[in-house]
């Protein structure tokens, strides 16, 4: 470590597992301008953050942030953005970027995974496979089937256009409808025309932030509207589903499965009642994993350093949520 303080600071947290030292060299990469530096212990962090002018990592903690001087972004590596103390940020006019749209591609990939696992019946195959058991059963097809999308962002709009080559029939969900979307058809969040929606729905796909509108957007009476063989899949946030109401539907065969990626609480509980339905897949939040998340992020970041160090204006930043 250099005497003089770096302007680019990265700290230690890990994401999805993928170390952070691999994101702050791709950063060092991108800006040979500027003096990058990874923080490899808590005394690190607060020496290091002093004079830095952005701050990149997961999170970052108000004690942390008494030691900034010269503060001007924190560029969140995680696509949710509500657990940073945000107003503490806004009092010191530091604004915050995060890593929406990194996550897209890997995450329809993985819906993508779930739907064709549900409708051509994998999982039976691969356990008549474990009991080395050759005998028929029957499958369903995706084609023609009506897919709702709950979140037009990158995560919806990329899930849509991979859903494109299989013939369905797509609804979006979206707070302005006005603008339209990816999907056939575009419908907002107020009752009546959710209802229709879901009245029609073979597979509800939620991939929207939580919001007050979305947090327990899907409870008792959604699920008795979707219809009894409609399948499920959550890789937005776990509170956007009520997850008892989401239990006594699939226990009574309201609908006829789900896929999570994340729950409501998370982690899941090992006696948690949805482990043991088998109707229900549960993948422990790491559809956003990808070995091309760093670069992804160190591709935005970097051009948002490039921006805020040639203008020094926050207006134009990439992925801005506060300013």
């Amino acid at each position: 470590m250099t005497d003089t303080a770096p302007d680019v600071l990265v700290l230690r947290n890990k994401s999805h597992g993928l170390e952070a030292r691999d994101y702050a060299d791709l950063l060092v990469e991108r800006l040979p301008n500027h003096d990058v530096r990874l923080a490899t212990t808590t005394a690190e962090e607060r020496t290091l953050i002093k004079h830095a002018t952005v701050v990149s990592g997961v999170d970052i903690d108000e004690d942390l942030l008494r030691h900034a001087q010269d503060l001007q972004l924190f560029a969140g590596t995680a696509a949710g953005y509500n657990h940073l103390p945000l107003d503490t940020l806004s009092k010191m006019d530091v604004a915050v970027t995060n890593a929406s749209g990194i996550h897209a591609p890997n995450i329809a990939e993985q819906v993508m995974g779930y739907i064709l696992l549900y409708s051509r019946r994998l999982r039976e195959g691969l356990a008549r496979q474990e009991r080395s058991e050759w005998r028929h059963y029957q499958a369903e097809e995706l084609m023609g089937s009506t897919v709702t999308i709950v979140g037009l962002g990158s995560l919806g709009t990329a899930i849509t256009e991979r859903l494109s080559g299989f013939h369905v029939d797509t609804i979006g969900v979206r707070y302005t409808p006005a603008k339209g979307g990816p999907t056939d058809e575009v419908i907002g969040f107020d009752q009546p025309d959710l209802e229709s929606a879901l009245a029609r729905t073979d597979y509800l796909i939620v991939a929207a932030p939580l919001t007050d509108t979305t947090r327990g957007l899907l409870s008792e009476e959604e699920f008795m509207t979707l219809p009894s063989d409609a399948f499920v899949v959550n890789v937005g946030r776990g509170q956007i589903i009520d997850t008892d109401a989401l239990v006594t539907a699939l226990r009574k065969n309201h609908i006829d499965g789900a896929a999570l990626d994340v729950t409501d609480p998370e982690p899941l509980p090992s006696d948690h009642p949805l482990w043991d339905l088998e109707n229900v897949l549960i993948t422990p939040h790491n559809a956003g994993h990808s070995p091309k998340h760093w670069d992804r992020l160190a591709t935005i970041v970097a051009e948002n350093v490039a921006t805020l160090t040639e203008t020094g204006r926050v207006g134009s930043l990439e992925n801005l949520v506060q300013s």
